[in-house]
């Protein structure tokens, strides 16, 4: 076990190490800054320098232009023109066009060195920007670590519990893999498996019997359409498209109907505040974790009746999963170690990493009642 010395000592050198680099990288900054300017002092001249190159490049066409017709004419009308015109005509508008080409390419490279200067110039914004945020960062994580010193063992506790929790987030994603496994074999699979051999029956029975491929084939689109069910179903499991789309509520509407209409359990949902988008990161979390609990009530608590309430306040949300269940000892349950409460250990700790609170209350007989709030804002 490392001592307490031993951690002041090992975190004195951590903020002299931060100390340092948040001074190296303030230092970079600012070469960097320099740079900028100079780049920006540049660019400002560049473009200074294209506007009149243009200018001067529409004067050079303009001249070439009255060039080309001067040695038009004197091309249609030999007999008023001596040679050494026509040949002196012909040699300005020779010269002009050489001019006008070369002022052109000189634009082109003004117009790709200004292409560069800005590329240089938002490169060195982006990294003005992340130097900036580091050295923040690094002041944070100094006071972080200078005031809470006193509190290290907490620290220590603290990181136990969280190296603990992704186990225990390990574990659950496992099981939900296993779950979805299961269901994907037991369902879908096993259809496909189905349709494979209904279709070469149906090859078959056109050779030997074609009046009753019709009848097969339908039978054959219901066991499509049963395994598209299937899939949709594990689909919307894994992902409801409705969180992504519309939000929470709607989610949690369309959840219990489908609930509701599959358990043959009435399932109430009562709302409550201001309907409005959450961060994406806390609609998942609650989805999941209402999810979670449903499934509990389905498998676990012989329920007729469910009650999920929510209410969404301007810096909070509430939420209530209650049933009237044959319930049971929830202290015993969530201190088990048998895998009996991994569902309810999930819920809990899902909502610990959104910075919430959680209260799960059931008795043998009495029905089950979880009660949760998190911040709106995470």
């Amino acid at each position: 076990m490392v001592d307490a010395v031993t951690i002041e000592s090992i975190i004195s050198e951590t903020l002299d190490a931060i100390k340092k680099a948040q001074t190296q990288i303030y230092d970079i900054a600012e070469g960097i800054r320099t740079e900028y300017s100079r780049i920006t002092k540049e660019l400002d001249n560049i473009k200074g320098d294209i506007a009149a190159l243009i200018a001067t490049v529409d004067a050079a066409e303009k001249e070439e232009k009255r060039s080309r017709l001067d040695l038009i004419k004197v091309s249609k009308d030999f007999s008023r023109y001596k040679e050494q015109d026509i040949k002196s005509a012909y040699q300005k508008a020779q010269a002009m066009q050489l001019k006008v080409q070369d002022l052109r390419y000189q634009e082109q490279l003004l117009r790709y060195q200004r292409h560069q200067l800005e590329m240089n110039r938002r490169r060195l914004e982006s990294m003005i920007k992340k130097a900036e945020d580091m050295v923040s960062h690094l002041s944070v994580v100094l006071n972080y670590l200078t005031n809470d010193l006193r509190t290290m063992g907490v620290r220590l506790a603290e990181l136990e519990q969280m190296h603990q929790l992704g186990i225990s987030i390990i574990r659950a994603q496992e099981e939900e893999r296993k779950r979805v496994a299961r269901e994907i074999h037991d369902g879908p699979a096993q259809i496909m498996a189905n349709i494979v051999m209904r279709a070469e029956f149906c090859l078959k029975l056109m050779e030997m019997n074609p009046g009753k491929v019709k009848e097969e084939l339908m039978a054959l689109q219901d066991l499509v359409r049963h395994s598209l069910q299937d899939v949709r179903k594990i689909i919307f499991d894994l992902r409801p498209m409705v969180l992504d789309d519309l939000g929470l509520v709607p989610a949690l509407k369309r959840y219990l109907e489908d609930f509701r209409d599959e358990q043959n359990i009435v399932a109430e949902f009562l709302f409550f505040g201001q309907q409005r988008r959450l961060n994406s990161a806390v609609e998942v979390a609650l989805f999941r974790v209402i999810q979670e609990s449903l499934n509990n009530i389905r498998k676990h608590s012989s329920a007729s009746r469910v009650m999920v309430k929510m209410e969404i306040l301007p810096e909070r949300v509430n939420a209530l999963i209650q049933d009237n269940g044959v319930g049971f000892d929830s202290a015993s349950i969530l201190a088990s170690q048998n895998g009996e409460g991994f569902g309810l250990v999930g819920i809990r700790e899902r909502i610990h990493l959104l910075q919430g609170t959680v209260d799960i209350v059931s008795q043998p007989g009495r029905g089950c009642k979880i009660s949760l709030s998190v911040p709106a804002n995470n």
